[in-house]
């Protein structure tokens, strides 16, 4: 299976296309191209028309390298500048219009599980505890890692291109210059401080071309040569004295350091920095760099996933997300987990009748954990809070898309079926919709065979015909509120799937 990630950033534009098989994964074809997507966001709030017509240019290059290699799946993202920007809505058309596929605008939250994965993917680390650090062009990731589990991530609006417009203007730059882009610095990254004094690091691993730039210029290793710094550390002392050296050079004199590059040389100050404070900060001694980035996280996602996942059911990660955001908004957990695994168990039963793809499933459970979230908000068509919540939360390990679905699905949960009339509904495509149209049922059965949330069913006996469906039950006391509350989703069960459904129950001894 072929696969490409394209990775919008906020200086450049990355295409990995890669062959996902029995083996490791291979890759195929890489492309670069720096677009200084987020000079003018950081500048003027919106993407300039120059930048978003090379970027245009990029993506329509890239699409035919896509189309020539003949891949399966596609995953596009843009990050930090696009997440920033005004007029992300005419990029996000134009872009997808270039490209050929949906561009996903994705949280920082996703943007660091994806270096996570690509850096765990391409060079395994065991057991060790990590920090994981991406200098981009608008945002900066830390990501604490314990034995290849993530526990801790942050972004911070901390990239190269941003905080070199927001402060570095002389050439070189000024020392109060400097001593405003440090006191920012430190702001931004004292929470990860705290982080890591409970968390003590085996090894800090960074990533990114800013990485890279520095690496290759304390080794002196040419820019053209720069895959040889993929594993090579430096220490703090090293990346002190560079960092001095290249604040106090012109650009003109940046530009002929070795492993710097022409176009880094702009900007390379400002990543220098942000690294060094960090190393600083968390008293770290040095940093190893590695070649990995988000265009290899999306790669060994949809290679995990394949073009279309094999099980209906959350990943552990997504499962962790998923939970993690409940908890955050007070719903019961136990009522949670069960109305999912009740929803998982329908949702493999009932195959036949809504025919659905298995990324329905892991739609389905994510919203069957998440459909009470509103009652955080209000109990009052809590139903459409937790559509907002839903929809307006970092959720890493799921796409843009499998988001507003299980949204969508929170909203549907009871009241109103799905209807074109409504607007979040009407924003999903057409397969979209009818995944939502066919789950819904599903999961106000589930809910409904938790109604008095003491997880009494624990089996259900499911049988079906071409008119009917007949669910038993079984639960460990008198299940009559479960029963009634079932036999009131029938209605839905009845304008979805056109078949009558009948709900009984019967009372098992317990194992």
């Amino acid at each position: 299976m072929r696969l490409a990630a394209v990775d919008i950033g906020s200086n450049s534009i990355r295409l990995e296309v890669a062959e996902s098989g029995a083996g490791p994964v291979q890759t195929l074809f890489l492309d670069r191209t720096v677009t200084r997507l987020g000079e003018s966001v950081f500048r003027t709030g919106v993407i300039g028309r120059d930048a978003l017509d090379l970027t245009c240019e990029v993506l329509k290059r890239m699409a035919r390298a896509i189309r020539r290699h003949e891949v399966t799946a596609v995953r596009a993202v843009a990050t930090s500048a696009v997440r920033d920007a005004r007029n992300q809505e005419e990029f996000l058309s134009r872009s997808a219009a270039a490209l050929g596929v949906p561009v996903e605008i994705i949280s920082g939250a996703e943007e660091a599980r994806l270096i996570h994965l690509g850096v765990q993917s391409r060079w395994p680390q065991g057991n060790k505890r990590l920090l994981l650090i991406d200098i981009g062009g608008g945002s900066a990731e830390l990501i604490f890692d314990r034995a290849g589990e993530v526990i801790e991530a942050f972004s911070k609006p901390l990239g190269a291109v941003r905080l070199t417009e927001m402060f570095l203007r002389q050439d070189p730059p000024s020392p109060a210059e400097l001593q405003r882009l440090d006191d920012y610095i430190q702001e931004k990254i004292r929470p990860a401080s705290r982080v890591a004094e409970m968390h003590p690091t085996d090894r800090v691993i960074a990533t990114s071309a800013t990485a890279s730039a520095l690496m290759c210029a304390v080794h002196r290793i040419p820019r053209s040569a720069r895959e040889r710094a993929d594993r090579l550390r430096a220490t703090t002392v090293q990346l002190r004295k560079l960092q001095r050296n290249l604040a106090a050079s012109s650009l003109e004199r940046r530009r002929t350091v070795t492993g710097i590059g022409p176009k880094r040389a702009e900007i390379i100050v400002a990543g220098a920095s942000v690294l060094l404070a960090i190393l600083q900060d968390l008293r770290l001694p040095g940093f190893t760099y590695s070649v990995a980035g988000v265009r290899d996280g999306i790669i060994a996602d949809l290679a995990t996933r394949g073009a279309e996942p094999s099980s209906p059911q959350l990943s552990r990660e997504q499962k962790r997300e998923v939970e993690r955001l409940a908890r955050r908004y007070g719903v019961s957990m136990p009522h949670a987990r069960h109305v999912a695994w009740i929803a998982r168990r329908l949702f493999d039963a009932l195959q036949p009748v809504h025919q659905a793809s298995p990324a329905a499933g892991i739609v389905l459970e994510a919203a069957a954990m998440l459909k009470d979230a509103g009652h955080f908000i209000s109990d009052t068509r809590h139903h459409r809070h937790s559509y907002y919540v839903v929809l307006h939360s970092a959720l890493p390990g799921f796409t843009e898309r499998e988001r507003m679905m299980a949204a969508n699905l929170c909203r549907y949960h009871r009241r109103s079926l799905p209807s074109s009339g409504h607007t979040g509904f009407a924003a999903l495509n057409a397969q979209e919709q009818r995944i939502v149209t066919s789950m819904t049922p599903l999961l106000r059965l589930a809910d409904a065979l938790d109604r008095s949330r003491k997880q009494v069913v624990r089996d259900l006996g499911i049988r079906l015909s071409a008119v009917q469906i007949e669910i038993e039950a079984r639960a460990l006391a008198a299940p009559e509120l479960e029963v009634w509350a079932a036999q009131e989703a029938a209605e839905a069960f009845r304008a979805v799937f056109r078949r009558e459904l009948n709900v009984s129950g019967v009372i098992i001894k317990a194992r």
